[in-house]
C-alpha cells in the first residue's frame, strides 16, 4: 500500500510573507478587541494595521532581549513566563499607539494577559490555515520482521 501523494508549494516571496503575517497580526488584534474586556479600539479600521505594526517590531526587537534577560524565570515556569512577556508586550504597544495618536487601550496587566494569550492562538490558526506554518504528521511503522 503506498502513501497519500503530496504536492510541495514553491515558497512564498518574502514581500509576501511580510505581508501575510501583518494581515493575520491584524486579524488577530481586533479578535483581542472584540473578545477581551478592558482591551479597546476607536478610530477607522486602518489603525487596527499601524497597531500590528508596532506589535511586530516590538516582538521583533525586544522580545529576544526580554528572554535573554529572563530566561532562568523562562524556564524555571516551564515557558509559561513568555505569556507575561507577550502582556507586557501588549501594554507597550498601548502606550506607543497612545503617542501615535491612536486609540487602542489596554486597560492593566490582565486584560493585556489574556489579550496577549488571544492574540497567540489567533495568530497561529490563521498561520496554518493561511499555509504559512506548516503542520505535518508524521506515521512511524514499527520495523516489519
Amino acid at each position: 500500500m503506498t502513501g497519500p501523494e503530496y504536492s510541495v508549494q514553491p515558497p512564498r516571496p518574502e514581500w509576501q510573507r511580510l505581508l501575510l503575517r501583518w494581515l493575520i497580526s491584524s486579524l488577530a488584534i481586533f479578535a483581542a478587541i472584540w473578545i477581551v474586556p478592558g482591551i479597546s479600539f476607536s478610530g477607522p479600521g486602518w489603525h487596527i494595521g499601524v497597531v500590528a505594526l508596532v506589535f511586530g517590531l516590538l516582538n521583533a526587537l525586544l522580545r529576544p532581549l526580554i528572554y535573554l534577560l529572563t530566561c532562568p524565570l523562562v524556564i524555571l515556569t516551564l515557558g509559561l513566563f513568555g505569556l507575561v512577556i507577550n502582556a507586557l508586550l501588549l501594554g507597550l504597544t498601548s502606550a506607543l499607539a497612545d503617542q501615535l495618536a491612536i486609540s487602542f487601550h489596554v486597560d492593566g496587566f490582565w486584560p493585556a494577559f489574556w489579550g496577549g494569550l488571544v492574540i497567540s492562538i489567533v495568530s497561529t490558526a490563521l498561520s496554518i490555515l493561511a499555509g504559512d506554518t506548516r503542520v505535518q504528521v508524521v506515521r512511524v511503522r514499527p520495523p516489519s520482521e
